[in-house]
């Protein structure tokens, strides 16, 4: 079209236009050559940034086209102000909105077929398309309801930008909604809106025109500019093409099919209801918004792209594109008019004027490119093409050098086979390039001379430095192991620099200008060796090569998307899947017609000069290549004979039929204006909550029904045809129609042959859309009534249409809170609110007021509530995660936080995912100066949860990690935190537990003080050692004085005095244990004092009177004031190693008297002498020696008198009976010395018999619970401050801390509950049958079982309906756990399904006849010999949707419903191997044990006994792989990752299998194993193997050895108490993560709980 300007022109244009404020990035062109009407630009903020994205569309203005009239009416006073203005761009725009329009001539809005123009009259224009069933007026003003229409300004355009942002412009519509769900009075709007979306049900004419439907595209603005008129719409993230060609994974899923179809059908139907139809519906003109919502794209419509000399029946089509920019000045002009490229783009006809010689090299790349979806002028995905020559040498096609190899990737020639190779051998996802041929990087750096300053600085480098950048050809092509651009090619401006500091970019010596070197490379690009070899590039870059096969050959495996499931608008697309052919005709560049002419005179003559066979072979092939590659030529458009055309006029309206349309139209508006009143009761109804799709019976019945139906028109018929070609494409990934298949479709009718690629369903659907007979083609209205859409989807499209609105996020929230309270997820069920939640959870990250955060918990509650177990964990966790992991003040974080809100978590999803995912976050919310009030509320939480985790989690998961946080900011509630879990759990908790954690971390600090390590490791050990102190200093308060003296003081030398004699520590360390252990002596009492403190506190006074430290040393600089002083307002502040004196001497005067203190110190004196002087301390005897008496507690007593100090000098202190050897008392003190030592006797008495009777005769909760003291290293003080490790390290000691014997016989099986509190043994009871014994691991103690079995069971699951267990002897028996009554046994007979309910009286006794399971040998571990194929073998469980998959002695895999006991299906399988039957011995899924059904890289894996492993998809039960895995019987496989396989067998190894390399994988195998591998277990990196009497070590990241061998560490079980060795037979294990344990049963009935 002779509007489109090329991507300068237009860049150039919006400047113009917008007064060089709104920031260009680039154009959006549906042709190959870079010609364009709309571009995506900026709006950017205070900052200089640019913020939300818009696309600026200009459109021709007309004086008779509608939309122009329709504009200039409401910018008609802007021109009156404006005219005198001298800056056209600036003037001011108008404020009115298109809704005022609609006031204008009210009663004639809703005539029926009647065509007005904006003043209320018909019409002027008759081929005008807005007026299909009312006014032009109205239909604009429906079509973009929320635009601002004035002229054309930057001012305006922010206006526009800040509406959007602000969320201003629809908020009164859900605000309106939100109110009527409350059933509160209401506007007209809401109801409105609701029969947008169905409700109470769709209509295809009279739609309520004054509100945009949420699936079109926003228009936010029609600017009046010179000549045209700018559309504005925000840009979406990507297309429903760029999801075709660069993620199809994301349209896996079927409902996500049927969402976005049903989505399309409800805007068609809107559209069609203003009596207009879209006429250009394809993958490229459908948007989203966001991952599963879809704009429809209403600015590409041909009604807006109005063309006045374009015939009336033709004014549907698409304009061609010409090769030609608007702008008659421009320079581009000259650049692409040689290039023969239709505008559209045509592959089939481009493909053979290419082979033929008749297209240019340059163009047909060109073309290839735009098929790829590659944009010119987007740096992330700029058009791209090949090096050709190396700038060496001047081309020469008669010489070898200087050209460069096109049959190898760029990439490959830069980094070489070698790197590539290794790369390829030792990457973890074994790849050879990276994902992108053409980077951004690349790109900013070859139109560096060109592109502004602020574009470099954020694509390649922040630090604008021009010598960087490569200054010639030669160098640059050296440089860049990525492709070359088209400008190179074109664009001789590409050289010349618009930056002062860069120089233009050299051309080779043999090119004299740039101008001469674009003429030389473009010739070298289409001469006959480039020619001959340019397919080879092809294949690399488009074609076969990029992946299978091929591209390991070529080296050109692409490095995959870590989330391929994840919709993304920019990849590698490739688009042959065969080899591309030779080109055959003469590639000379062709410059005018008359050498066209005599190119294919002498192209016809070469023909001949061949032998004819060989054009025919070439023929040939280059035919079938076209034919194989048709999908690149699709067609969304039938093209209906003209002879229908008529058919409009033919069906006109009599007079009578016109006056009861008239009055059908009345009664419509007047349902629209007083529509019914509708409240929340009301739409519940519609959210169903049935999942199940309807059969293919009731989809011919609908068909049968909607042939009654009114006909539809042409246009709305092609609408139709168009919108199943896109349903096709969905689930074929190419498109459904190309030239030669709609050419046969034109002629007979039949339709192309995959569509019976189809699903039956789709199928009946897309032929009911594409039929021939265009007249029985259903409305869309029809089809959103078609049972293909399930209640889920119209159920999900309810709830989630509103939260598209523009509306502000408060009020989105607002919205579902309310709806989600009223009940609205219950009833559409878990499956509709799990789509839902991915549309609401979002809103929680943006700042929230405390209205928005009350409304925010509201939905979260509702989400745990309604949402399976799977999805809460997917989706519920992460969303708690980010606003936990938010700094600073946060109502919503307050309240998650809350106790009440945990427990719910737990109740939902388990206390293991509570730990897994956020417990390390309530703990990060003590650390770095939280906020006040999110400390407190992570501190409560701590302690009030401390109790029910239980200490060994409590230990692992919460003191640990505290304590490693010492000097690294823990704030004061994380210090109170600690204490008080310690008064919660206990006195024996503290001392068991917290004490020896303490201890050890106070001697590995002073240890750290005696290394000179730097100063920041110093600080924070003195840091770090103050909050341990702190600790200590509230346990102390709680704890008896026995033990204090036992735990604390006895020993060789007190901690605290070795801290206060450390003078490398900092002050602030030595003021704490100072402090602390003023506490001790104030807890222990006088007597204990003076017999185990002050001996040792002699030493330090000695050493510092005599230091000659008699000035005060200032603290260590900023390091003293990071300590918290809340509880330390009133202390005395040390400022020298001396002021210790000062907290300690005068509170032990106190608490001992003074004259005990003086007579154990020698250097009382001078102590004395110092405090005086320095502090203003004298002695001063009250009567009393209360310990009580705050001035004692504050150690520091002032004489406020200068003149008292005189009556005190040293003489008189000296001569008053108080000197250096002899007190007062002297004379009293013998007798009283020998009371004491008497009492201290006593005392020590009691202490020793105290700590002896601790826990004898009483079994404690969790009293085998071993201390981590002794494994644990000290604190970490070279992790970053202020935040937790990823993961605290487990060091296994294979050390059995408590045993107990719980089976008769062997034990077969262990299960550990999430919570790590309860675990479950399966295995050989009394009278050799199975027996399931449940243990409460706090006290060890049996607490309930399960005693059904005839045969012993050999595998156990627990099932995630509460209180529920499985079991397996043979046969499945699901009892309850809590009772240990049996509710259903299932079993699989040879001929029909047989399942028994079983009462919760008595349990269900099979016949005796059956044959025993189990082998007899007693290390066999429940391993089968000979089973017969209906017994079930073993059983894994998809907790993600609660099934029960079993296997059997055949081979098959069972599905059981774990809520419901129910068999589903059953997927066979051919289980002979070597001769013999075999049964499935382990299975295991993806994630462990977290298969998603829904997706498309889901998997179950089934070991057989023969050996063999076999990978199954869970979707469709198809074998991916088969291969042998071991050379025995499988014992077990498990899953921790989705590429990781874990197997073992009864050969000795253990191998990991990495999915992703290929099928079947190559293992890693651990051997070092004497004997079978029974069982093992996984948690992180690390397993953990059962085989004989040993545990082996092993790790999924493990390394090999100097031989190249991954070894297992085996290791023996030693007892922890005796150290004697285990010689039990181990046969199976479990680990409790959280609590850093680990579970074994043994051959003999023990079970074992090891650390």
């Amino acid at each position: 079209m002779d509007h489109l300007m090329c991507n300068e022109c237009l860049q150039h244009r919006i400047e113009s236009d917008f007064s060089d404020k709104l920031v260009f990035s680039y154009a959006i062109s549906d042709s190959p050559l870079p010609f364009a009407s709309k571009a995506v630009v900026k709006v950017p903020n205070s900052s200089g940034d640019s913020s939300s994205e818009f696309v600026l569309v200009y459109l021709p203005r007309f004086d008779d086209e509608c939309l122009s009239l329709y504009v200039d009416d409401h910018t008609v006073d802007d021109l009156q102000n404006s005219g005198t203005n001298q800056n056209k761009n600036e003037s001011v725009p108008s404020d009115r909105k298109v809704e005022s329009a609609l006031m204008v001539e009210k009663s004639d809005l809703l005539e029926g077929g009647s065509k007005t123009d904006i003043y209320g009259l018909h019409c002027k224009n008759s081929s005008c398309y807005f007026s299909g069933r009312s006014s032009c007026l109205r239909t604009i003003a429906a079509i973009a309801p929320c635009a601002f229409v004035g002229n054309c300004s930057f001012t305006a355009f922010e206006n526009i930008a800040c509406s959007l942002s602000s969320g201003s412009l629809e908020d009164d519509i859900l605000l309106s909604l939100s109110a009527m769900i409350e059933g509160k009075a209401t506007s007209r709007a809401s109801q409105n809106f609701l029969r947008l979306v169905g409700v109470p049900s769709f209509h295809d004419e009279h739609v309520p025109g004054c509100l945009r439907h949420p699936n079109l595209v926003p228009v936010l603005g029609l600017l009046k500019v010179s000549g045209f008129t700018s559309v504005v719409y925000p840009k979406a993230s990507y297309t429903l093409e760029n999801i075709l060609h660069f993620s199809p994974e994301a349209l896996d899923f079927e409902w996500n099919r049927r969402f976005l179809v049903y989505q399309l059908l409800s805007a068609l139907s809107y559209v069609h209801g203003l009596g207009l139809s879209h006429g250009n519906i394809c993958p490229s003109n459908v948007m989203f918004a966001s991952s599963s919502w879809a704009w429809l794209n209403v600015c590409d419509m041909p009604h807006l792209q109005y063309n006045p000399n374009a015939k009336v029946e033709n004014s549907l089509d698409l304009p061609p594109v010409g090769n030609n920019c608007a702008a008659h000045d421009c320079f581009s002009r000259s650049l692409y008019e040689d290039l023969n490229i239709s505008g559209l783009v045509d592959w089939p006809t481009a493909f053979h004027k290419w082979w033929t010689g008749e297209l240019s090299n340059f163009g047909y790349l060109l073309l290839l490119n735009r098929l790829a979806g590659r944009r010119w002028g987007d740096h992330t995905f700029h058009t791209v093409m090949p090096w050709v020559i190396d700038f060496s040498v001047k081309p020469d096609e008669h010489c070898e050098i200087g050209w460069r190899d096109l049959s190898k990737s760029k990439w490959r020639l830069a980094k070489g086979d070698e790197q590539l190779d290794f790369t390829y051998s030792t990457s973890e996802i074994p790849h050879h390039v990276s994902d992108e041929c053409l980077s951004e990087l690349a790109v900013c750096s070859y139109k560096a001379r060109r592109l502004p300053l602020s574009v470099l600085r954020m694509a390649v480098r922040s630090v604008y430095e021009p010598n960087e950048y490569p200054s010639t050809m030669q160098r640059l092509y050296q440089w860049t192991p990525d492709e070359c651009i088209p400008e190179f090619y074109c664009d001789s401006r590409i050289f010349c620099s618009l930056h002062s500091g860069m120089s233009d970019l050299a051309v080779p010596s043999w090119a004299g200008s740039p101008q001469e070197f674009i003429k030389w490379h473009r010739d070298a690009l289409e001469s006959e060796r480039v020619s001959r070899e340019i397919h080879k590039w092809i294949d690399i870059t488009f074609g076969y090569q990029m992946s299978g096969q091929p591209a390991v050959d070529a080296k050109n495996v692409m490095l995959p998307s870590s989330q391929p499931a994840m919709p993304r608008s920019i990849g590698r697309c490739q688009l042959f899947f065969k080899p591309h052919p030779v080109r055959w005709g003469n590639t000379r560049k062709i410059h005018d017609q008359s050498i066209v002419r005599q190119h294919y005179e002498n192209f016809d003559s070469e023909i001949s000069s061949f032998r004819e066979n060989d054009y025919l072979v070439k023929m040939e092939e280059a035919s079938a290549f076209c034919e194989h590659a048709q999908h690149l030529g699709p067609i969304y458009s039938d093209k209906i004979q003209n002879s229908v055309k008529s058919s409009h006029t033919e069906q006109k309206m009599s007079k009578q039929g016109l006056k009861c349309h008239a009055r059908e139209a009345n009664e419509n508006r007047l349902n629209f204006y007083m529509s019914r009143h509708v409240h929340c009761n009301t739409l519940l109804p519609y959210l169903e909550e049935d999942e199940s799709y309807k059969g293919y019976q009731e989809l011919v019945l609908w068909a049968q029904q909607s042939s009654c139906l009114k006909e539809v028109s042409v246009d709305i018929a092609k609408d139709i045809f168009s919108l199943g070609c896109v349903m096709a494409e969905l689930y074929l990934r190419k498109p459904l129609f190309d030239s030669i298949s709609m050419s046969t479709y034109m002629d007979d009718g039949s339709l192309p042959e995959r569509v019976r690629e189809l699903p039956p369903h789709v199928k009946f659907l897309v032929e009911a859309c594409v039929q021939k007979d265009w007249k029985r083609r259903p409305s869309a209205k029809c089809l959103l009534e078609c049972p293909y859409f399930s209640a889920t989807v119209k159920s999900s499209y309810l709830f989630i249409a509103p939260l598209q609105l523009l509306a502000r996020n408060g009020s989105r929230l607002y919205y579902a809170a309310i709806f989600a309270k009223k009940g609205a997820l219950r009833s559409m069920g878990s499956f509709a609110t799990e789509r839902c939640a991915t549309h609401c959870l979002p809103l929680l990250e943006y700042p929230l007021s405390d209205v928005d955060a009350d409304c925010a918990y509201i939905l979260l509650k509702e989400f745990l509530k309604c949402l399976k177990v799977g999805a809460i964990k997917r989706l519920v966790l992460p969303s708690i995660q980010k606003i936990l992991q938010a700094t600073g003040y946060s109502h919503l974080k307050v309240s998650l936080l809350q106790d009440s809100f945990v427990r719910e978590v737990w109740n939902h999803v388990g206390k293991q995912a509570y730990l897994e995912k956020l417990h390390p976050l309530v703990i990060s919310n003590l650390l770095n100066s939280p906020n006040k009030n999110s400390a407190s509320a992570a501190s409560v939480l701590l302690i009030s949860s401390s109790e029910e985790l239980g200490v060994p989690i409590s230990v692992q998961q919460t003191i640990l990690p505290l304590i490693q946080c010492f000097g690294k900011g823990l704030c004061s509630d994380g210090v109170d935190a600690l204490v008080r879990i310690g008064v919660v759990l206990g006195e024996d908790f503290i001392i068991t537990q917290i004490l020896p954690l303490l201890k050890n971390f106070i001697r590995s600090c002073i240890d750290t003080s005696f290394i000179n390590k730097p100063e920041p490791v110093q600080s924070w050990n003195s840091l770090a050692l103050v909050d341990c102190l702190r600790v200590l200093d509230g346990l102390i308060a709680f704890l008896q004085k026995e033990v204090v003296v036992k735990k604390l003081l006895e020993s060789q030398s007190c901690l605290f005095v070795a801290i206060l004699m450390r003078s490398g520590l900092e002050l602030s360390a030595l003021q704490a244990a100072a402090t602390t252990l003023v506490t001790v002596c104030q807890q222990i009492g006088p007597d204990l004092t003076a017999v185990h403190i002050l001996p040792q506190l002699k030493e330090l006074f000695d050493e510092l009177v005599f230091s000659q430290e008699l000035s005060c040393r200032p603290a260590s600089l900023g390091k003293s004031d990071k300590i918290s002083n809340e509880k330390q307002e009133t202390e005395t502040q040390v400022e020298s190693h001396m002021d210790v004196v000062l907290l300690l001497y005068p509170s032990l005067a106190s608490l001992l008297g003074i004259e005990r203190v003086r007579h154990c110190c020698a250097t009382w004196l001078l102590l004395e002498k110092y405090l005086l002087m320095r502090h203003n301390w004298k002695w001063e005897f009250t009567g009393t020696s209360s310990r009580s008496d705050p001035r004692h507690l504050n150690g520091k007593q002032t004489v406020n008198q200068k003149s008292n100090i005189s009556k005190y000098n040293t003489t008189k202190i000296l001569m008053n009976g108080v000197g250096w050897t002899v007190p007062q008392s002297q004379g009293s003190k013998v007798s009283k010395d020998s009371v004491l030592h008497k009492r201290l006797y006593e005392a020590h008495q009691k202490i020793e018999k105290n700590m002896e009777t601790v826990n004898i005769g009483k079994c404690e909760p969790w009293f085998w619970f071993p201390t981590p003291a002794s494994s644990w290293d000290g604190p970490d003080f070279l992790a970053r401050s202020g935040t937790l490790k990823d993961e605290v390290p487990w060091k296994i000691k294979a050390s059995v801390v408590h045993s107990v014997r719980a089976h008769h016989g062997a034990l077969r099986s262990l299960a550990a509950d999430q919570d790590e509190c309860t675990v479950f043994t399966a295995g050989v009871g009394p009278g050799f049958k199975g027996m399931v014994q449940r243990w409460n691991m706090s006290t060890v103690d049996c607490v309930s079982g399960y005693y059904g079995h005839e045969e012993v069971v050999n595998d156990i699951r627990i099932l995630p309906s509460k209180g529920r267990v499985a079991s397996c002897d043979g046969t499945i028996h699901v009892w309850n756990s809590q009772t240990g009554k049996a509710i259903s046994v299932i079993s699989e007979s040879a001929a029909n399904v047989v399942q028994h309910n079983i009462s919760s009286s008595s349990a269900a006794r099979f016949s005796n006849d059956q044959d025993s399971m189990l082998n007899s040998s007693p290390h066999s571990s429940g391993i089968f010999t000979s089973v017969d194929g209906s017994l079930y073998t073993c059983m894994h469980l998809l907790e993600n949707v609660e099934k029960l998959v079993v296997g059997t002695g055949n081979g098959s895999i069972r599905f059981i419903d774990a809520a419901s006991s129910e068999k589903l299906h059953m997927w066979n399988s051919d289980s002979t191997d070597y001769g013999f039957p075999s049964l499935v011995s382990a299975i295991c899924s993806c994630g462990s044990d977290k298969t998603d059904a829904n997706s498309p890289h889901s998997w179950i894996a089934v070991g057989l006994s023969s050996g063999n492993c076999r990978l199954l998809d869970v979707r469709s039960g198809c074998v991916v792989a088969s291969w042998r895995a071991h050379d025995g019987y499988v014992t077990k496989l498990a899953a921790p990752e989705d590429h990781y396989l874990v197997s073992s067998s009864l050969d000795k190894t253990l191998r990991i299998w990495d999915l992703r390399k290929s099928l079947p994988p190559e293992p890693i195998v651990y051997k070092g194993h004497t004997d079978s591998i029974l069982d093992f277990a996984v948690w992180g990196q690390d397993v953990i193997s059962v085989s004989k009497n040993k545990i082996g070590l092993s790790s999924l990241a493990g390394t090999a050895d100097e031989y190249g061998q991954h070894r297992v560490v085996r290791q023996a079980l030693y007892t922890a108490d005796r150290g004697t060795r285990n010689m039990s037979m181990l046969s199976s294990i479990a680990i409790l993560p959280f609590s850093r344990l680990f579970l074994v049963g043994t051959e003999d009935g023990q079970l074992k709980i090891c650390s």
